[in-house]
């Protein structure tokens, strides 16, 4: 089944929850939470809010194996590996295989990330 259709409504009713790391690519752990708006479950497509806690601190660099679009709606990341910041109204978007991070989020960050696995 596809990602539903959704006309729009306000997500106030989908519960955050935690995120582990290998659902995330690398990206989880405590302090990170993540909303899931829509998901593919044959193709593994999604549609999340990821939420960073002050102080989260990843360790390794990553890369993926589907396309990622993130766009930072609050706060700040700190990429490691790239000695950049990036920060709220900021966008990227990654192919497969493009390596990110580590990351540092000193005082919080959420995220709305868009993940396909088309042409991937």
């Amino acid at each position: 089944m596809p990602k539903p259709e959704l006309e729009f409504f306000k997500p106030d009713h989908i519960p955050w929850e935690p995120v582990a790391g290998s659902r995330t690519g690398g990206v989880g752990g405590a302090g990170v939470v993540q909303k899931v708006l829509s998901r593919d479950p044959e193709t593994g497509d999604v549609t999340r809010l990821l939420r960073f806690d002050a102080g989260v601190e990843t360790t390794e660099a990553i890369a993926h194996d589907f396309w990622e679009e993130v766009w930072i709606l609050e706060g700040e990341l700190v990429d490691l590996g790239k000695r950049q910041t990036f920060t709220a109204g900021m966008y990227a978007c990654r192919p497969p295989g493009m390596v990110h991070g580590p990351y540092r989020v000193p005082a919080g960050c959420t995220t709305l990330e868009i993940r396909s696995y088309k042409n991937a």
